[in-house]
This record gives structure tokens, sequence and C-alpha cells, in this order.
């Protein structure tokens, strides 16, 4: 009898694995995965001066698997705890020091343990931080103050860091919301490659210019890698400001934007969002060179008592027939279809009248009614695949605060359970 997505209530099995040591020594052994992991005993980052205790949590904006050892997977921030000011476009940026970083988790005894913390440097070494970037070169429209009111300075290379691949030099590729930006980091967290719109990155390269008119704090949420290795896979979040917010109000046209590591071509595909409501899709997963899983979601609480979260789920998406839409002037816009942009297409109607063929889409999971128990988080975020079926989600817990009153900080709690928000994984047999 074939397995179902419903088989995800059982717990999960990994055969038998075997990886080389330094020495050669082979090592073979099980591994059980839980229904869900939460990280062990994450330290306090600080204490706001109303007591609440903000968390170096903050990991889960990505999640990528090792393939050289399965109980390990490398987690993602963002740019660090942060709370909306008081007038509209402020921040406040609870610790502007802080340094976008991937963690290494090792899952044991159905916890996530921290093993290391790489820490995210420019070129030069000197860590990163998170704060936006420079009108013209990826700034997110933001005014950052701290928490005593201090306007801060942009940070030429901050980094809204959400979307993380591992290649398999154990190098890192990571996307962040405000260029957008595809940066590529050595082992040690090092930046090696900055490629935007803009070319004022290192290395020079560029995307296509389009990708600038992404809409503020909904850049680059997802990034992949095809399984060769070869090729990088981003998804934008939200629809993009293209030509103007006004032009796409209501639209659900999104982008992919495939990018060749050793040539620098790229290629881009349209994705139909389920509806304009949502925050948006977090994460795109390759399972082939041309099939995809996507994270789309709502912003709010799995099982809340009130305004309960009603869409989270997981796509296939395939790009073999879809048009790609690139635009071979790089043009400031991009392609124009009878005078408009996609995104001013708004939907299917308007992109098939269009000629375009968005890429296909089919329902896998919804995380609402697929998992063993209620699914209490609101920031679905990140996907990996392991053990060949076995779809792994984590979650952005946003360090384990939301923006409280006068500038400050409240506890993130999350209704159904009752308990402040915390790292998972989720680990769920899916069948594709």
């Amino acid at each position: 009898m074939k397995k179902t997505i419903l088989s995800s209530f059982l717990m999960l099995t990994v055969s038998l694995y075997s990886c080389k040591k330094n020495n050669g020594e082979t090592v073979t052994g099980n591994l059980t995965y839980p229904d869900m992991a939460e990280a062990a005993d994450p330290a306090v980052l600080f204490t706001a001066s109303n007591g609440v205790k903000v968390y170096n949590g903050g990991f889960g904006s990505a999640v990528a698997a090792d393939p050289n050892d399965p109980a390990v997977f490398y987690m993602l921030t963002d740019r660090g705890p942060n709370a909306d000011g008081p007038a509209e476009n402020i921040k406040i940026f609870g610790k502007p020091d802080f340094t976008p970083q991937i963690g290494k988790f090792r899952l044991k005894d159905g916890k996530l343990v921290l093993e290391q913390t790489i820490l995210l440097k420019n070129a030069a070494g000197v860590n990163l931080n998170g704060l936006p970037n420079l009108p013209g070169a990826g700034s997110s429209e933001e005014t950052a103050i701290d928490l005593n009111g201090t306007v801060l300075a942009p940070g030429p290379d901050g980094l809204d860091s959400e979307g993380l691949v591992r290649a398999a030099d154990g190098s890192f590729w990571v996307s962040d919301e405000y260029g957008p930006h595809l940066v590529h980091f050595d082992p040690a967290g090092k930046t090696i490659e900055r490629i935007n719109p803009f070319g004022d990155g290192t290395g020079g390269r560029k995307i296509p210019a389009v990708f600038a008119r992404r809409k503020p704090n909904r850049g680059m949420e997802g990034l992949t890698i095809t399984p060769d290795g070869k090729t990088l896979v981003g998804i934008m979040q939200s629809p993009m400001f293209n030509p103007s917010k006004a032009e796409v109000k209501g639209s659900v046209v999104l982008r992919i934007l495939t990018f060749e590591i050793a040539t620098g071509a790229t290629k881009q595909y349209v994705y139909l969002m389920d509806n304009a409501s949502l925050t948006g899709v977090s994460e795109i997963l390759a399972v082939n060179s041309t099939t995809f899983l996507t994270l789309e979601r709502d912003g709010d609480y799995g099982g809340a008592p009130t305004s309960p979260a009603t869409f989270k789920k997981v796509f296939k998406i395939d790009l073999s027939n879809a048009t790609d839409i690139s635009d071979a002037a790089n043009g400031a816009t991009g392609k124009l279809f009878g005078g408009k942009t996609p995104e001013q297409l708004k939907d299917l109607a308007g992109i098939q009248g269009a000629g375009i063929v968005p890429v296909s889409k089919t329902e896998v999971l919804d995380l609402l009614k697929n998992l063993p128990t209620v699914y209490p988080h609101d920031k679905a975020e990140g996907m990996a695949l392991v053990n060949g079926n076995t779809l792994v989600i984590s979650n952005d817990d946003d360090f384990g605060v939301i923006p409280g009153a006068n500038g400050s900080f409240a506890a993130k709690i999350l209704p159904s359970i009752n308990q402040v928000d915390r790292n998972r994984l989720y680990f769920v047999k899916i069948k594709l």
C-alpha cells in the first residue's frame, strides 16, 4: 500500500548512511527523524529595558541540509531583532551591530543543538550588519534608529539575509531582501562575491536591473541550487513594484530568477501566488533541474483562537514549459507585454492574455492540515529535502520577540501553545 502525506504522522527513519572521515574511515549508523525538533537552550542576546528577553534565535529564515551528515542542518538568521518605530518607515534595531549568521545545528536526542556559528563578513573580513543599504544601492526606504532614538547610518553592505544554499565545496550562497543581493560566502563566512542589480558588489556581476524594483522588505526571500550545482534559483516574496506600487495593487505575479554560476546568464519566469492577501512565497527548493517546491503562506499564527492562519502550503512547480520573460535590453522595468509589465497583468487571465505561460503549480502539503499536531507558528520560512522524500521545514522565531509598546519589544508568544516562539524543524514525508 502506497504511503501518503499523512505518513508524516509516523517517525521517519533514515536508512543506513556512510561517510568518510579525513583518515578514510567509514562511519555508518541509523538516524531517526522526529516529527519536530526544537532548538535547545537558545542564548539570551540581550534583555530589553522592559525586561523582555531577546534570544539569539532567529535561525529559521532558511535551512540547508548537510549532504555528508544527515544529522546536521545549517540555519540562517535575518538582519536581527527589530521593531516598528514611532512613525512610518522608521525601524528600531535592538542590536545595531548584530551580524547575520549561519548556525550549524545537530539533531541530537530529538533536539537541535547549536554546534557552530558562522558570522557573515564582507570581502575584507569585517563582520556584516543588518542595517538598511544606501539609497540607490538596495535601500529599503527605512530610517534605522537604535533603542535610544539615535539615527543609525545606512549599512553599505548591510544584509537582510533570507535564502540559503550550501554548495558542494562547503561554501554558502545567501539571498536577501535589500538589494536584492546574491552573496557567495566561503565556509568561514567571508564574502567571495556579491551580486545585485546595481553592479557595485564584489566582482561586478549583475542580476537584471528590474529586480531593483522589489517591494521594500519583500526581496529574494527564497534561494536554492539545482542538483548539478550549476544554477542558483531565487524567488521574490511578493509582486515587485514594477512600474509602481499603485500599478500592481492586487497583483499575484511573482518572479523566479535562474542564475548560472559559471557564466552569470539569467532567465526569468512568472509564478502566480494563490491570492493577493498572502504574505507571499517564503522559500524555493530544487527537486531536479526543472522541478521545485515553493512555500507560500499568510502571516497569521496556526491554531490561534482569533484570526487563525488559513494558508501555509507547499507546492510543486515546473519550469519546463514556462515562458522566459527576460529582457534582452535589461531595461529598468524589464520586458513589456502589450506595453505592460508582467506585474501589471496581475493574474492568470492577464498573463495568459499576453501570451505568457507561467510555471505549473500543484499542491503537495498543507502545513495546517497534514502535520501530527497544530502548526503554531506564523512564519514558515525554510525548506530542505533529506532522504529523498522527507521535507524539512523551518520557522523564523524573530528572536523570540515582536514589536511592543513605545518602540520596545514584547515576547513573541505562540497563541495555540502559550509559549515563546523557538526555532524548530518539522520533518514530513511527502510524495513527489
